[in-house]
Parts: structure tokens; sequence; C-alpha cells
């Protein structure tokens, strides 16, 4: 695994992709396109034949460039990176920060594979291949590309067991901020893989990092913990913080957050100890209606019509 940097500072691992399945990439895409060159030529003959010897050179010559050179160019660019044979083989051309190439990048590498490729039979660029670290042929190294594989198989990891039940959330209050993202990962491939080792060997590495855990974290173990049961714990603890980090307070379908009810002040309507207060306006009564609800103590009598007596609050029945 290749570990690139992107612009974000995000870390990135990319597995190169290597001389075989570049090689059998480049060989697809070169049998396409010398099938589509061929055609293109046999057409140019047909319909050229009335022309002179030097214009049909020329005719050539432009359809060379623009078969063997433009298209594997124009390809890469419309694909960002991956060509037909590139796409079979699972692979892709990515800059050297890990995003997708542009059309500069695909000319660069298109250029210089007409020497290295086309001109000297591909002894170059498998020749650069072999001894560049990362499998960059020398027009990877001035595009400043890398063909990465995209289809990587899953490995196999083993199940992370959880820590004693005794040890949980007894971290909580651990400074896990100074923790490299390295020692997480051999903390979990450790965790995921001590069944499988020696318990000599495992106890050691047990300790080594826990050690290093200790370092980051300027918290010494406790006494004893096993050193395994001390990284598994600790490993949940951040695990439980990430996920707390990522999943926040989901809010109610009212629009205000969820939130305890104390016994004193019930969730709906005022304090017990606070008189209920009149509604601001009241419905009108239905037509018709057999009866009316009689208004409470606190309500102030309707407004009255000339020659009328004030309501007493009584209702005759229907």
């Amino acid at each position: 695994m290749s570990e690139l940097v992107t612009g974000e500072a995000v870390a990135l691992e990319l597995q190169p992709a290597r001389l075989p399945s570049r090689a059998l990439a480049t060989l697809l895409d070169l049998t396409v396109a010398v099938v589509v060159y061929v055609g293109v030529s046999v057409a140019l003959v047909l319909g050229t034949a009335s022309l002179d010897d030097a214009a049909q050179i020329a005719l050539s010559i432009a359809a060379f460039l623009l078969v063997l050179v433009g298209g594997p160019i124009a390809v890469e660019t419309l694909s960002h990176g991956r060509s037909l044979g590139k796409a079979a083989c699972g692979l892709r051309v990515v800059r050297d920060d890990g995003g997708p190439i542009r059309f500069r990048h695909a000319l660069v590498r298109g250029a210089i594979g007409v020497v290295e490729i086309l001109l000297t039979g591909g002894v170059v660029a498998c020749t650069a291949s072999l001894v560049s670290a990362r499998g960059r042929r020398v027009g990877d190294v001035f595009a400043g590309t890398l063909v990465v594989r995209e289809r990587v198989p899953v490995a196999r990891t083993g199940f992370v067991a959880p820590p004693p039940p005794w040890l949980a959330g007894r971290f909580s209050g651990l400074d896990l901020s100074a923790v490299p993202e390295g020692l997480w990962l051999a903390i979990r491939q450790y965790l995921g893989r001590m069944h499988q080792l020696d318990p000599q060997v495992g106890w050691t590495m047990a300790q080594r990092l826990a050690g290093d855990l200790v370092a980051h974290t300027g918290a010494p173990a406790p006494e004893g913990v096993p050193p395994a049961a001390y990284l598994a714990a600790v490993v949940q603890e951040r695990q439980a913080r990430e996920v707390r980090r990522a999943s926040p307070a989901v809010p109610a379908p009212s629009g205000t957050p969820y939130a305890p009810v104390s016994p004193a002040a019930p969730a709906y309507g005022p304090p017990a100890s606070a008189p209920a207060a009149a509604p601001a306006f009241a419905p009108p009564a239905a037509e018709g209606s057999m009866a009316a609800a009689p208004p409470s103590p606190g309500d102030e009598p309707p407004e009255q019509s000339a020659g009328r007596r004030p309501g007493t609050g009584f209702v005759p029945p229907a």
C-alpha cells in the first residue's frame, strides 16, 4: 500500500499497479488502437487514391497521430484515467495526491508514451516500471501521475473482541487526541489477529503497543490490567466517542430537542401553581347546537345588546 497525502491533509492508502497488470492493460489498449488505425488507413487509401504520394503520406501521418496518440489522450481525459484496457484490468490513472487526472496529465503521458512504448517496443516503459518503487513509467514521472488498482481484494480480518465488562467506561476521561492513526491501525490489527499469534509473541506485542499508547496519552495503564484488555478498552472508548461525535442528538418532530422531563415541571401545559389562562379566542358555536358549555367563573360576560339583561351564566335546556 502507498500512503498518499491529499491537499486537504487526508492520507490515502492506494495500491499501485505493478508491471504485469499494466502491461496487460496497455496491450489491450494498443490492440484496440491498432485495429482502429488499420480501419482508418484502409478508408484513407480507398478515399485518397486520386491524390499524389505526398498527400497520402501526410494523411497517413495525421491518422497515426490522431488514432495512436490523440485517441488515448482523449479517452484518458474523458474517462478520468480509465481507458478500455485499464477498466478491464481494474486500474485507474490518478494524480500523485490521489485526485483525477486532467488533460495536461493525459497529454504528457501520451506524448512520452509514443517514445517509451511505441518507438522502443515498451522496453523503456518496462524498465522504468521495474525500477520504480510504485511501478511508474517515465510518462508518469513527468506527468505527476500514478496507476493504482481499483478492484482490491478484501482481506479477511479477525474479529475484534470487546473488552471485559469491568473495564467498560473506565477510560472515559482519557485524552486520545495525541494518538496517531498509525498506532490505532496497529492496535486494531493486533486485536484482530492476537488469537492467531503465539502467546508469548502476542504478550510482547501487547506490552509494546500498550507502552506506545501510554506514551501518547500521558496517563499510566491501570495496575493489574492485561495489556490486551487495556488496548481493547481504549479502542472501544475511541469508537464510542466517534459514534457520539458523528451522531448528535436527533431533534424531536416538533422542532425542539428531546430533554428529560422533571417531575416538578410537566412536559405539557403550565406549572401546577400557575392559574390556567383563558383562551384568547374561542371558536363560535355551531349553528343548531343543542347545548353550550357554561362559562368559567373567571370569564367576562359577553357584550350586551341594547335592552337586554346581563347574562347569569344559566343555560336552559333545549
